[in-house]
């Protein structure tokens, strides 16, 4: 019974299994006390906590230990002693006692239950020491904590008692001296009220007369100010009537404020608009304000179109009826007469600029406020304010932006109306292109007005927004004439059209700075190459004198010519999607009357005989290229041909016919020199001034096109002025008979003994010859001023000529001794003294051509074989004659075949 009754005590003593900590609350329940941290509130507990003693715990500590023993010992432990308070250790282990009981079974569970007890102490003991110092320090600040409470409520009782000390010291007499100071204080802020209640009573005369200033900001600030003040003094019963009266009056002023905001639209004036915006945000409503003015804009349109067109009509008509005024814009416009139709569209259009101008500068206003607004709003410290702000500017930004496209789609509507009311095809030429001229500056200014900005227009919105108006009509605009360039060529007979090859008039309409850039300052000639126009502006006009002396030579055609090109151009600047089919076309009408000069003055199939390279590689090229694309070479006279071949040739015209009138072949005028003249220096006059409108046509030209714009100026402008040298060597080949010469040549005898110290016969028929000509050249000069240009090629082509008589006759000679080719030299000598008289053209041209070829004659064998491939210029026959006449005689056969091998071998590549 003592081993049962030691084993019933040790099971309520174990420890049950868990954690260290748990382990420790476990035992500390089961003996009645609460954990630390949980029984801070209980004083009474934690003074009543057994804390070991010193001896208990030295015991336990000293024991022998085995750490890992110890630990298997409290291991072993049951689950059971984990569980709740109410679990029965007693119970649970008679329970477990088998109906037979056996002593030393009891005593070694018993023994093993002390064991387990006494880990479970140490195990206890130790946590204890372990936790102990922080026990003693919450300890101590509990205690701290209430010797800290006990001060407050001594401190508490003080200040109560001096509360009441001071209750009991105060006078009826003190607190009725603070009731008469307030009531005097209350009266004071009741006669404040009464003088504001007076004053706004008097504030709607005051409204009135900022009204009428157009003082919208101060009124609309003013009467904001009266309804706050009123609202203040709302439980007065006269302010109620008068709140409505503010009420009343800030509604009228927000319609003032719109009827002023729609004066903007046909005249913006900044301060006005700047007062009207101000008035708005103080109002809050600047998103209704811009809503208002895109209405007004659009209504604007509408009435300014309607009132100029109304205008026309009715000054048309001669009355003042009133069936106008119930029309329709639509059917309105169908009331305009054609003599008024250009003024008012032009007047529509003034009228609708100074619209689209009010909307550009109200944007130019809120781009600047808006950039002003935003530094301020930066330098403020009121975030709700500047989002609020921002989400406003923002809103007018787009509101802005999209009314600049649904404006511009306003007005081309109303111009579109307008338009469509007539039938255009009614007017003459000239009219039509001032309607388009006027139509193109509207689309201009409609391009850069709805942002699509350009380098390239001229009716620029900045250029008048300080005044004036891009469709303003001059006086002068319109020219006055009544020719019709685009019909006839304007000759009433055949005289008329065979005189004007000859005409030239310091009077006729070219540009007077087209006149100053062909006319030399010396001479008084066109200069091969026109002057810069940095050079002519630098000269005085007084340095100019135009008359028949100088004037350009001009043909009627050409004038016509260029009088279409600048209708042409005009049309170009106008509607630019045809520029390039009217520049092709243009480059056409250069190109057929170019090869109308060339078919009339320079067509001569004997020309490349000569080999003087008379007609260029590029001028033949540019001519074959015209005849192919352009000149039908086959006109059928059958007029039963195929349709299919008309339409072939249908981008084709017929080759040019000169008149019958124009006679290109009597001696006394040189061959029609007079015309060839006239003809040919009004293609060079042409082609110049073609030059001067390359850079206009290259800014109208697509970019794609440019490439047939430079083609055409090089290879058809430029190669204008090469036509010269073809049609003036036609003159210089009849003009001297050259043949005689040869004949006269061919009667000397070369193979003369002695030197000759007179010159032979046949040069003094070729100086009579030139004589003869110059004599014509002035008489023809007489008609038709020759330039100087054309002078100096008429010469050149010449004394070529003659100079390459010379040669062929010295090349006919049979027999020539030393003698004779000293005689050679003294007819040339003499030819080039007096030919020196009569022209002022140095060097002689082709003057190396004779004398080299007579020095030949001096030659060796070996030197004429090195001569004969370095002067590939001569003929063959002129070659052969060298070698057989003058090293013939002194040369074997051999060494004349090698010669003649020689000069073979170059004339090969000829054939």
């Amino acid at each position: 019974m003592v081993v049962l009754s030691d084993l019933l005590i040790l099971c309520g003593r174990v420890y049950p299994r868990g954690s260290d900590m748990q382990k420790i609350k476990s035992l500390m329940t089961r003996q009645g006390l609460k954990s630390p941290p949980e029984s801070l509130s209980d004083l009474g507990a934690i003074e009543s906590l057994r804390v070991p003693g010193k001896e208990e715990f030295r015991e336990l500590r000293e024991q022998p230990s085995d750490p890992q023993a110890e630990q298997e010992l409290i291991n072993s432990i049951e689950q059971v002693y984990f569980s709740t308070d109410s679990f029965d250790i007693v119970r649970y282990e008679l329970e477990k006692l088998p109906p037979v009981l056996n002593l030393q079974e009891l005593e070694e569970y018993r023994d093993k239950l002390k064991q387990q007890q006494a880990a479970v102490s140490k195990k206890v003991a130790d946590l204890i020491l372990e936790k102990q110092p922080a026990y003693v320090k919450e300890l101590e600040r509990v205690t701290s904590l209430q010797t800290g409470l006990q001060l407050a409520a001594v401190i508490c009782t003080n200040g109560r008692r001096h509360l009441n000390i001071a209750k009991e010291g105060f006078t009826q007499a003190s607190l009725g001296l603070l009731a008469n100071q307030r009531k005097r204080q209350l009266l004071i802020g009741l006669l404040k009220s009464l003088r504001t209640i007076k004053t706004l009573q008097r504030t709607d005369v005051r409204l009135s007369e900022m009204l009428e200033e157009e003082d919208y900001p101060g009124a609309i600030q003013l009467c904001l100010e009266c309804q706050k003040a009123a609202s203040t003094f709302k439980h007065y019963s006269c302010i109620s009537e008068l709140n409505s009266k503010l009420q009343d009056t800030l509604e009228q002023i927000e319609e003032q404020l719109d009827v002023a905001l729609s004066k903007i639209c046909k005249n913006f004036d900044i301060n006005h608009y700047t007062k009207v915006q101000q008035a708005y945000r103080l109002l809050g409503k600047t998103q209704t304000a811009m809503d208002q003015l895109h209405m007004h804009f659009t209504q604007a349109i509408h009435n300014t179109v309607f009132q100029v067109v109304l205008g026309y009509v009715e000054l048309c008509a001669g009355n003042t009826d009133t069936k106008f005024q119930k029309l329709q814009y639509k059917d309105l416009c169908t009331h305009v007469t054609p003599d008024s139709y250009i003024p008012c569209l032009a007047d529509l259009c003034k009228a609708l600029w100074e619209v689209m101008l009010s909307y550009y500068r109200t944007m130019e206003w809120h781009e600047k406020h808006d950039n002003e607004d935003t530094t301020s709003a930066s330098e403020g410290s009121n975030m709700m304010g500047t989002e609020e702000t921002n989400f406003d500017r923002g809103y007018i930004k787009k509101k802005l932006e999209h009314g600049l496209t649904r404006i511009w789609q306003d007005v081309q509507l109303k111009v579109k109306t307008y338009l469509l009311g007539t039938d255009l095809s009614i007017f003459k030429y000239d009219d039509f292109i001032f309607v388009l001229d006027i139509i193109s500056r509207l689309m201009q200014v409609g391009e850069e007005f709805c942002g699509s900005k350009s380098e390239v227009l001229q009716d620029s919105i900045e250029q008048y927004c300080s005044g004036g108006n891009p469709f303003e009509i001059q006086a002068n605009h319109k020219d006055e004439e009544t020719e019709d360039v685009l019909a006839s060529n304007g000759y009433e007979s055949d005289e008329q059209e065979k005189s004007a090859y000859q005409e030239y008039d310091s009077d006729s309409d070219v540009p007077e700075e087209l006149k100053r850039d062909y006319v030399d300052e010396q001479t008084g000639d066109a200069p091969v190459k026109s002057v810069s126009r940095e050079t002519l502006k630098s000269r005085k006009k007084s340095d100019y004198s135009l008359n028949k002396v100088n004037a350009p030579i001009l043909t009627n055609t050409t004038l016509n010519v260029i009088r279409l090109v600048g209708k042409y151009m005009q049309m170009m600047n106008i509607l630019k999607p045809i520029a390039f089919d009217v520049i092709h076309f243009m480059s056409q009408l250069f190109d057929y009357y170019l090869y109308a000069i060339y078919t009339f003055f320079g067509r001569n199939d004997s020309l490349e005989s000569t080999g003087l390279g008379l007609s260029s590689s590029r001028l033949r090229t540019t001519l074959n290229r015209i005849q192919e694309s352009l000149i039908d070479m086959e006109v059928s006279a059958d007029p039963t041909a195929t349709l299919t071949a008309a339409e072939e040739r249908k981008e084709k015209v017929p080759s040019p016919h000169l008149s019958h009138l124009v006679v290109l072949t009597s001696g006394d005028t040189l061959y029609g020199l007079a015309e060839r003249v006239v003809a040919t220096e009004s293609l060079v006059f042409l082609a110049e001034q073609f030059e001067f409108l390359q850079p206009h046509l290259d800014a109208v030209m697509p970019a794609v096109k440019k490439p047939f714009l430079q083609q055409f100026y090089s290879q058809t402008v430029s190669t204008a002025s090469e036509l010269r040298k073809p049609i003036y060597w036609i003159v210089a080949g009849k003009a001297i008979d050259y043949e005689q010469m040869l004949l006269l040549m061919a009667n000397v005898k070369w193979d003369v003994k002695e030197i000759m110290s007179q010159h032979n016969i046949y040069v003094d028929a070729l100086l009579k010859e030139f004589e003869q000509f110059n004599m014509r050249l002035n008489e023809v000069s007489k008609k038709v001023r020759i330039p100087l240009p054309v002078s100096n090629i008429l010469w050149e082509h010449c004394i070529r000529l003659a100079n390459r008589t010379i040669v062929e006759g010295y090349a006919n000679v049979k027999k020539c001794s030393n003698e004779g080719r000293a005689l050679m030299q003294l007819d040339f000598q003499q030819f080039l003294m007096k030919l020196e008289k009569l022209t002022d053209i140095r060097p002689i041209p082709d003057k190396e051509f004779v004398e080299t070829y007579i020095k030949a004659y001096y030659l060796t064998e070996n030197d004429m074989e090195r001569w004969i491939k370095e002067h590939r210029e001569y003929s063959t026959k002129q070659l052969i004659n060298l070698v057989n006449v003058c090293l013939g005689s002194h040369i074997n056969k051999k060494a004349r075949q090698k010669l003649l091998s020689a000069v073979d071998d170059i004339d090969r590549p000829k054939r």
